[in-house]
């Protein structure tokens, strides 16, 4: 049975890079398009209904509560998550997908793979991704390039599989440092942690377009920290 993929557009007041990107997108490699949104105030919505986009306004705030509630109305075999802010390129989601087609479970665009850059990065989120990618190799016998990166493809089970949506993987640091976080580097290191058949692709993040930036840099990533160390004791 071939594959089937949702593109979840991650949205929170993005509507010049909606503007920019969506029409780039080869819709036809999708069974499915939706605008998952944060609750945005600038046309990003309207935008949506103009173009016929199926889209959802999340309940609760942060990026993993926005999946959460996605789910249930995802019905293909693969999700592909994707920011339509500048940050991920639309030409490569079908190189993305061919690399998925060929058996993988979890497929990542890196942006430091051979010789992608991310434009996006300044020093700290250059040296904070560095130090993920060193801590998670390290400790899960990985050998991944690009753990956090949000522009994946993944089959819609290995949430399941991974026990993604298990509240205690989250709800220490984000007690303790009042924020939200998501799901991307908690899915990689438990795909390395039970041998995930997985892989990279290349691919640049240039910068956003328009919009801000919602990187909270202190508490995500002292929540990130928490993850990487606290899982060596799940099973």
């Amino acid at each position: 049975m071939s594959n089937t993929y949702t593109l979840l557009l991650t949205t929170l007041n993005e509507i010049e890079g909606m503007k920019a990107i969506y029409p780039k997108i080869d819709k036809s490699l999708f069974n499915k398009i939706i605008v998952l949104d944060g609750g945005s105030t600038d046309g990003t919505i309207q935008y949506a209904i103009d173009n016929n986009i199926d889209y959802y306004i999340q309940k609760q705030k942060g990026f993993r509560h926005a999946y959460f509630e996605i789910l249930p109305r995802i019905d293909t075999s693969h999700i592909i998550t994707f920011s339509p802010d500048g940050n991920s390129i639309p030409e490569l989601l079908q190189p993305l997908i061919e690399k998925t087609n060929e058996g993988y479970e979890m497929v990542i665009v890196s942006r430091y793979k051979d010789d992608a850059k991310s434009y996006d990065d300044d020093l700290i989120t250059g040296f904070g991704n560095w130090l993920f990618r060193f801590l998670i190799n390290i400790l899960y016998k990985s050998k991944l390039t690009d753990p956090m990166v949000i522009y994946r493809s993944y089959e819609k089970n290995l949430i399941s599989k991974l026990d993604l949506t298990n509240e205690k993987f989250y709800s220490f640091p984000e007690k303790l440092l009042n924020t939200k976080i998501s799901w991307e580097p908690l899915m990689s290191i438990r795909s390395g942690k039970y041998n995930i058949k997985r892989a990279e692709i290349p691919g640049d993040e240039p910068e956003r377009i328009g919009g801000e930036r919602k990187l909270k840099i202190i508490k995500w990533g002292f929540s990130y920290m928490y993850q990487v160390f606290s899982n060596l004791f799940y099973k």
